[in-house]
């Protein structure tokens, strides 16, 4: 007999909603930041989160921003183009019964290329091997997305090294985890 599908879940690790199961998408690509990596990322962010304003670009799940907004940040902006995704994402928004979240199903490399907002915290983890990277980094820098002594978290399948990084961006912390890399940077511009 075969088991019963509980479906997909991701759990929300810290915060007000901790514990809490939010489900999601079968989409093709999106892979959840798992619960481990989250753990180490929300330590290094620690002191950051409490009342930041967090933009999850390629937001797939909602892990890292919905963990951000469980964790005290002000508010949560949350992009996703897949409509599939995109309506999950809108329903989890209800479930915890918050105002301090919203998503838009949108292009984000079109979206921030409009964007006329500053945040202290944004989460790039695009599709991999798309080349999506190398673009999001120079509109984020080119649009002054980044509020003083903001913070970006990476999260690629390439060494950044290789990458036109910012000059105003200091490697804070960065890890291995398998195949992919965790970087946390923060813009020491103005």
């Amino acid at each position: 007999m075969a088991a019963k599908k509980s479906g997909n879940r991701l759990r929300i690790i810290g915060g007000q909603w901790r514990s809490r199961f939010l489900p999601f998408p079968d989409v093709d690509g999106l892979r959840p930041t798992t619960d481990r990596v989250r753990e180490t990322v929300f330590n290094w962010l620690q002191p950051v989160v409490p009342g930041a304003r967090v933009l999850d670009l390629f937001a797939g799940s909602g892990a890292l921003g919905f963990e951000a907004l469980s964790r005290g940040a002000q508010n949560l902006t949350l992009l996703e183009m897949n409509a599939k995704a995109a309506s999950q994402l809108k329903d989890n928004v209800k479930t915890l019964n918050t105002s301090d979240a919203q998503v838009v199903q949108t292009d984000a490399l079109n979206w921030l290329a409009q964007c006329d907002q500053q945040f202290d915290l944004i989460f790039l983890d695009p599709p991999f091997n798309k080349g999506l990277l190398p673009k999001c980094l120079e509109l984020i820098e080119s649009q002054n997305l980044l509020s003083k002594n903001a913070w970006v978290y990476v999260e690629s399948e390439q060494d950044l090294n290789k990458l036109n990084l910012p000059s105003s961006w200091r490697l804070h912390r960065d890890k291995k985890a398998g195949q992919v890399r965790l970087c946390l940077y923060q813009n020491q511009g103005s």
